[in-house]
């Protein structure tokens, strides 16, 4: 503790001190020990800042990096497109398609089997008889007054036997439709017996439409369907048959989806600037001469050596050798940049060697994924995150010595307050004291030295 000096003019004056800024000259050296302890939790706060954005923008360049190494991913998707959308549609295209051209033609559309009541002038006529239907018996009891065509058709829908039954109103009156569950010739609907209403007299059921496989051709290959739904005539498409011209050739394309493709390459550079900013921003000293949070550590370091070594590793696929030949450029300052029309013209012309180089196990793809796999984040191994775990542990150690440093103070300041008041009153007192002195010499030898 150093020396303090304390100022009360003279002891008979009665003047006293400051009792509170001689504490603070007293602790002032106390506290001084945690001068350079706030200044290292301080200085690791910053490095928090700075790891918490690069962690983050880490992620971001592995997310990126994943569209493109995924095998579901972007370079899975498929565009596809047809030369007469009024008899045809494409509807998706798998990651299992190919690209390719294809040429169909369509003979006939598939239909779904229907069967149709002749009509009664009233829908709730009371019905009698019976009806097979698909091999199931459905008996109508004359004396029970609720069957009726609704009723009819709501045992039939309750039955489950793969046909739809309803009521149908036109000009002439109330229907029963029937139509098949399944379409194609595969649903054809087998209807017999008879029903009668109680005023309509006979009622017949007749075939209303057949059952019929589309047919088409595929390539020269004759095929049916049993839905105007069509999958598995190409691998991995599904296209919908809208109409039948026998004459007409329709040119399917299925086609790599370049243009997702170009987006996710883009992310991936805009992603890996990101970080690669994020580590020069801290090489360098702030608007005030100081030095960045991070400036020389060894962790930005490691993720700039990691990441920038994979860029020119991993073996190749095929034609496609490095990053360049992606129309991927490197900068003096370690960013990325693009030309989307070498990116395009590559995937044109060698589409699944480009694939094999991001994919293939061993690829650039995979060599700079595993890399990611190690300096982010994420537990045990991530190197942001070790370093963050590292900064935690001395963080919670600078808090525990400041905090206890702080309590010993405030202890101190409390026995040094009243110690230090006690001594001012005791000076502040003398004066009092004199005075009494003086008057009792007074009284016992009648002296009155104030009076000489």
């Amino acid at each position: 503790m150093g020396t303090v000096g304390l100022s009360f003019g003279s002891a008979t004056s009665g003047q006293g001190f400051d009792v509170a800024s001689t504490v603070t000259q007293i602790q002032a050296s106390e506290q001084a020990i945690e001068t350079p302890w706030k200044n290292q939790l301080t200085a690791l706060k910053a490095q928090d800042t700075v790891l918490s954005t690069l962690g983050s923008d880490l992620a971001t360049l592995t997310t990126s990096l994943q569209a493109l190494t995924d095998f579901s991913g972007v370079f899975s998707e498929k565009q596809g497109s047809s030369s007469n959308t009024d008899l045809l549609s494409l509807t998706s295209a798998d990651l299992t398609a190919a690209a390719g051209s294809h040429t169909i033609t369509i003979q006939s559309l598939a239909q779904t089997s229907s069967d149709v009541s002749s009509a009664i002038a009233d829908p709730n006529d009371t019905l009698s008889g019976s009806l097979t239907i698909q091999g199931h018996t459905f008996n109508v009891d004359s004396a029970d007054n609720d069957t009726t065509l609704a009723t009819l058709a709501s045992a039939i829908n309750s039955a489950g036997i793969g046909v739809h039954a309803n009521v149908i109103n036109d000009s002439n009156g109330s229907r029963l439709s029937l139509v098949s569950g399944t379409s194609g010739a595969a649903g054809q609907l087998s209807v017999s017996g008879s029903l009668s209403g109680a005023s309509a007299g006979s009622i017949s059921i007749s075939s209303s439409q057949d059952g019929k496989d589309a047919s088409l051709t595929v390539d020269g290959v004759a095929i049916t369907a049993s839905s105007n739904t069509v999958s598995g005539a190409i691998p991995g498409v599904t296209f919908q048959l809208l109409g039948s011209s026998p004459a007409t050739q329709i040119q399917v394309e299925i086609t790599n989806d370049n243009t997702d493709i170009g987006t996710a390459v883009s992310k991936f550079v805009t992603a890996y600037n990101a970080v690669i900013n994020d580590i020069n921003g801290q090489e360098k000293n702030d608007s005030s001469g100081n030095a960045e949070p991070l400036f020389g550590n060894p962790t930005l370091a490691l993720i700039q050596s990691q990441i920038t070594g994979s860029l020119f590793a991993g073996a190749a696929s095929g034609a496609i050798g490095n990053i360049t030949q992606l129309g991927i450029g490197l900068n003096n300052d370690g960013t990325l940049t693009l030309n989307a029309d070498t990116l395009n013209s590559v995937l044109n012309s060698n589409f699944s060697d480009v694939t094999g180089f991001l994919q293939n196990s061993g690829s650039f793809g995979q060599t700079l994924a595993s890399s990611l796999n190690n300096l982010g984040t994420q537990a045990p191994n991530g190197a942001v995150f070790l370093t963050q775990q590292q900064n935690s542990a001395q963080e919670k150690v600078l808090s525990t010595s400041i905090s206890n440093e702080d309590a010993l103070l405030a202890t101190q300041k409390t026995q040094l307050t009243n110690e230090l008041n006690a001594a001012n009153q005791i000076l502040q007192s003398i004066p009092a004291q004199l005075n009494q002195v003086d008057e009792l010499y007074s009284a016992i030898t009648g002296f009155n030295e104030r009076s000489q």
